[in-house]
């Protein structure tokens, strides 16, 4: 068992930066990939960016590409989503989640792949 806690969201105008934090507990964090995932009201949860567990490899969907930045310390047992440049779209309560993969540089970009999450935290942009 892995347990996942978000912090970091909020409101913020368009334009504007936020950084969100997912801290891990429980077993070895090296032991897993990373990701992001996000739903708006009304919509599906969908992929935002992943990391592998060496932090070597990331993957993001394309309407966040060059905007936002995925990053992990595995000495804190933390994954970080900086997100730059956000727009009114981007509202949406984002997701950590982890998945337990055998090789170091694999990521994992399927929602149903993904073992355990966390609680979510609202991220709302106004415009």
């Amino acid at each position: 068992q892995v347990q996942l806690v978000e912090f970091g969201g909020g409101l913020v105008q368009a334009g504007g930066s936020l950084r969100l934090s997912c801290t891990a507990s429980g077993r070895t964090f090296t032991s897993y990939s990373m990701g992001w995932f996000r739903q708006a009201p009304g919509k599906e949860r969908e992929f935002v960016a992943a990391i592998s567990r060496s932090g070597v490899n990331t993957n993001y969907v394309d309407s966040v590409k060059g905007r936002f930045t995925i990053s992990r310390d595995n000495a804190k047992n933390t994954v970080h989503l900086q997100m730059n440049s956000l727009k009114p779209e981007d509202t949406a309560v984002y997701y950590c989640a982890a998945d337990q993969t055998l090789y170091e540089h694999t990521i994992v970009i399927f929602t149903a792949s993904y073992d355990y999450w966390g609680q979510g935290t609202q991220v709302t942009v106004s415009s």
